[in-house]
């Protein structure tokens, strides 16, 4: 079959459809962890060891698509790490206690990152990648948090949480059948380069850029991770600040087709560094919301999480700036990964008992020091002889 250098509509749909099924499981972790938790399958520690093994993991599944495995091979390589998803998945609902449990997910994690690699190497060949990833960060919010209310509300009710880890099985397998019948194999990215990595000279504004998107990660892991404790320290009850956390996906979904639609019209840089000090100015207005009440969390909420996904899209086109090839794009959903599990674990060594005060200045930390590498990149690739390769 021959390969593609570039990318359609169907190849796109189906990318994006893989890649919201191989992220599902980190839109879910709360709801099947905790019901995992509260079945006494894994301990109150045991979670976040869980949750931060399956991020890793995912993060180490996309490095080996980038760079060790071929796009030619894109269609076996996606139906299978799709199947082993999927036979992890199930492997979870006999897994007990935390060893077992994170061994497996962090299983189910590597094959889950395989998946997102095939989805960012259908992105990155795009006629339009930053505004195609917008739509991927999109539909994979919306599809987490549709699957979250049928879990909730109809799957686990009646099938407990074994029902929950058997849907996404079902919804693995699925992908790996639409993924036999439909995916084709890939060009490389360059002729002389058949892997995301292999021959890119690492360059300091290519390597900053990956920096700058792990900061900006960061920032976001380590205060939402801990989002439920600061809503409840501001004066929200437990029930309600579980339920603004469930908004704040829909203000997630409208920063990502806000950013998706201006990503070709406004400058990426300048726009990267109104979201970093944006992020910023939220964490430091919400240490102050123990006193202020309620109100000013939610709003506080409200625009950062909005910033969350109105950012991605520029997050790829800045790495586009820095390779036109792809190959840097490429790995910035591993750079995600590993700032979303970073930011949290920094944030926890901060603490002490059950005060969570310190976590807002941690994510504060996070983005300044995400603004401070953006201005730093730039002022090299700024500095570089004309017609040198960045």
């Amino acid at each position: 079959m021959q390969a593609s250098r570039h990318t359609g509509r169907a190849q796109a749909a189906l990318a994006i459809t893989v890649g919201s099924v191989a992220l599902l499981m980190l839109g879910l972790q709360p709801l099947l962890l905790g019901a995992l938790l509260e079945a006494g399958a894994v301990t109150l520690e045991g979670v976040g060891l869980v949750a931060m093994g399956e991020i890793v993991a995912l993060g180490v599944g996309v490095l080996i698509g980038d760079l060790r495995l071929p796009v030619r091979l894109l269609r076996p390589v996606t139906v299978v790490a799709a199947l082993t998803a999927a036979a992890f998945d199930l492997a979870t609902t006999r897994a007990h206690g935390d060893l077992a449990v994170g061994c497996v997910r962090a299983a189910a994690g590597i094959a889950e990152g395989l998946l997102v690699w095939s989805t960012t190497a259908v992105i990155v060949r795009a006629s339009t990648p930053e505004r195609l990833a917008g739509v991927f960060f999109v539909v994979q919010t919306l599809a987490q948090a549709l699957l979250g209310l049928v879990l909730a509300h109809a799957v686990m009710p009646l099938a407990g949480w074994h029902g929950g880890f058997q849907t996404l099985a079902g919804l693995a397998v699925a992908a790996a059948l639409l993924s036999a019948v439909w995916a084709r194999p890939l060009a490389p990215l360059t002729p002389t380069v058949s892997q995301a990595g292999v021959g890119l000279r690492w360059t300091p504004p290519r390597l900053g850029t990956l920096l700058v998107v792990f900061l900006q990660l960061a920032t976001l892991g380590a205060f939402w991770a801990y989002a439920e404790p600061l809503g409840t320290r501001a004066g929200f009850s437990p029930v309600a600040v579980q339920t603004l956390i469930a908004a704040g996906l829909g203000m997630q979904v409208l920063g990502g087709s806000v950013g998706t639609a201006l990503v070709k019209r406004l400058p990426t840089v300048p726009t990267l560094l109104g979201c970093c000090l944006t992020l910023g100015l939220c964490a430091v207005g919400v240490a102050g919301t123990a006193q202020g009440g309620p109100l000013p969390f939610a709003a506080l909420c409200g625009v950062f999480t909005f910033t969350w996904l109105f950012m991605l899209p520029f997050q790829m086109a800045l790495a586009f700036r820095a390779d036109g090839s792809g190959q840097v794009a490429a790995l910035v959903p591993a750079a995600q990964l590993f700032g979303s599990a970073f930011g949290p674990l920094v944030a926890s060594l901060m603490l002490s008992g059950d005060e969570v005060g310190p976590v807002p200045m941690v994510a504060t930390g996070f983005a300044v020091s995400a603004a401070v590498a953006l201005l730093l990149t730039q002022r090299r690739r700024a500095a570089a002889p004309t017609g040198a390769s960045v």
